[in-house]
């Protein structure tokens, strides 16, 4: 949307302005309001998108608590998109963590009490057969590019949630992808909780049934993603919050079918992967030179190992099986390695080490081998946490890492900054400043032996997927490959301060994420159209140009009354 586009609309009274989509509210012009019929429901004046603004930000600093300023934001966001988003746009930094994480999980948590309206799709298990029906009465005349989707199994830092729609996730996409709202669905997959708390609020809004496993389960989410596929082939599908034990199998069923996405999997991996690569650029070496210990092996950091590894494949030519052998990951259970048998989860037999190995001959089969133990046996160059284990990166295990090695790498990831296996500054006084740091949550800088700010990038995840999904929609991919998913991340990495000052942050700021998810946008869709996935009727010279017409800007346009024009 710009300033200077005409809208035919079909809406008039209260129809207008009770669409989020079209409402102005005291901005609409005298000549709109006349042809609208809404000259008595407004004051007399007209203001413009900044005194709606300035506004909002005088009302949202009477709320003292996030969790209040987030529910203010969600009723902003269902009376006016244009103002919700341009002012988000203004204040991105300050406000992102009051929209997303770490407020939007306790919003979450609270749903069922803070609930007042519906937004987006709720499809659950017992009316699966009315699945089709209700999918095709919400998407029904719309041009829809992204669905997002969750089972609200595995949120962040407050674990099963049973029914929490994913929003918050779309609404990145639109803030900092430019993916219009109007075509995006956030949808709820409603397959019971296993939170007994929930099951015994009176309040609890969803299914209140234990969760649905096995084939049950599988035909449920098959009969949805077939329905995207049939109604929507052309669409990203976005999977968000899903349990560890389904997160990488769905996706990997999928992944051939449609073009699907995992946050969780792939965009943690992903902009892991960034910063690394910018890491080896600063260091003059290659991915597949690392030395990596992975602390904490569910969703995201098998989703990370698997990015890195692909990567090293892809980028140093080196075969699967060597590049395996560049992982060390530790879970609850120490190292995995062959002899904790059953105790090893399925999905990590690329990664489960040999007893007989050389360096871990020492420990025996029966010994759980810890942390602080792998980093004196392996050396690491790379060491990055996931585990929201709080402070498990202790004085000893950082300084031992950095006697073997001139510039370690130190990604603590686990989020919020409270779970974060490592303060940053610790990690930087213990390195005497040598020590290249990108956290999962944003932290101030650090200061340097010369007395110089370190700026400590900030890993979040929002600085790339919402560019990948966009790519993907650019470009009408059939489906989103890895390699589509390196090109972003590459792209990322070029853009990194690191590189032209390798005292400087790993990553871009954050408040540059618009800009750079454009970049990250126009990499992906040019990769799919070098693989043969686009399916646009247009080229690759085009990419940027198609980029930057179709992001969606929250700017109010002129409205005509047209009976026959768009609601």
């Amino acid at each position: 949307m710009n300033s200077n586009q005409t809208f035919r609309v079909a809406l008039r009274d209260e129809g207008i302005i009770t669409s989020p989509r079209w409402n102005k509210g005291t901005a609409f012009t005298d000549e709109e309001r006349r042809q609208f019929g809404i000259t008595g429901r407004l004051p007399f004046r007209v203001n413009s998108l900044e005194d709606q603004c300035a506004r909002v930000y005088d009302q949202l600093k009477t709320h003292e608590s996030d969790l209040r300023k987030n529910a203010f934001m969600q009723s902003l966001k269902a009376q006016n998109w244009v103002l919700y988003y341009a002012f988000l746009s203004k204040h991105l930094k300050e406000l992102m963590p009051i929209i997303y994480t770490p407020t939007e999980a306790d919003a979450i948590a609270q749903y069922s009490h803070l609930f007042r309206r519906s937004e987006g799709l709720f499809l659950t298990l017992p009316h699966q057969d009315s699945m089709e029906e209700d999918f095709l009465h919400h998407v029904k005349g719309r041009d829809i590019h992204l669905v997002v989707c969750s089972d609200a199994e595995a949120i962040l830092g407050i674990g099963d949630q049973g029914v929490g729609i994913s929003t918050a996730k779309a609404a990145v996409y639109t803030l900092i992808g430019g993916i219009d709202p109007a075509k995006t669905i956030s949808v709820t997959l409603d397959v019971g909780t296993n939170n007994e708390d929930l099951l015994k609020d009176p309040l609890y809004v969803g299914w209140p049934h234990e969760r649905v496993r096995g084939e049950v389960y599988d035909k449920f989410i098959d009969k949805f993603v077939q329905l995207v596929r049939k109604y929507l082939p052309h669409s990203l599908l976005h999977f968000e919050d899903f349990g560890v034990t389904n997160a990488q199998r769905i996706l990997e069923l999928y992944h051939d079918q449609h073009a699907v996405f995992n946050d969780d999997v792939q965009g943690t991996g992903a902009v892991t992967l960034a910063a690394l690569m910018t890491a080896v650029g600063v260091t003059k070496t290659r991915l597949a030179d690392q030395r990596i210990i992975v602390f904490g092996a569910g969703s995201a950091g098998l989703g990370i190992t698997r990015q890195l590894r692909d990567a090293m494949v892809k980028t140093d030519n080196v075969k699967r099986e060597d590049a395996n052998k560049r992982f060390w990951l530790i879970d609850r259970f120490g190292l995995l390695k062959q002899s904790l048998g059953d105790k090893l989860r399925k999905g990590l037999d690329d990664f489960v080490r040999a007893d007989d190995e050389e360096e871990l001959k020492a420990f025996g089969k029966e010994k759980e081998v810890t942390l602080l133990d792998v980093v004196k046996a392996v050396k690491p160059t790379v060491l990055i946490g996931c585990s929201t284990a709080p402070g498990t990166f202790t004085e000893e295990v950082i300084k031992e890492m950095a006697k073997h090695c001139e510039r370690p790498i130190i990604l603590p990831l686990s989020n919020p900054s409270r779970l974060v296996e490592v303060h940053p500054h610790k990690a930087n006084e213990w390195t005497n400043g040598k020590a290249l740091l990108a956290t999962g949550s944003p932290f101030p800088p650090a200061k340097m032996p010369n007395g110089k700010d370190y700026n400590i990038a900030e890993c979040n995840n929002a600085l790339i997927y919402p560019g990948l999904g966009f790519g993907a929609m650019l470009s009408q991919s059939r489906i989103l490959t890895d390699t589509m998913i390196i090109a972003g991340a590459r792209r990322l990495a070029a853009l990194a301060p690191a590189l032209k000052d390798p005292d400087e942050a790993l990553l871009p700021d954050f408040g540059d994420s618009p800009a750079v998810n454009l970049e990250v946008a126009v990499a992906v869709a040019e990769q799919a159209f070098d693989e043969g996935n686009a399916g646009v009727p247009w080229g690759k010279e085009e990419v940027r140009k198609r980029a930057e017409e179709m992001r969606w800007h929250p700017i109010y346009g002129t409205y005509v009354y047209d009976p026959h024009g768009e609601v």
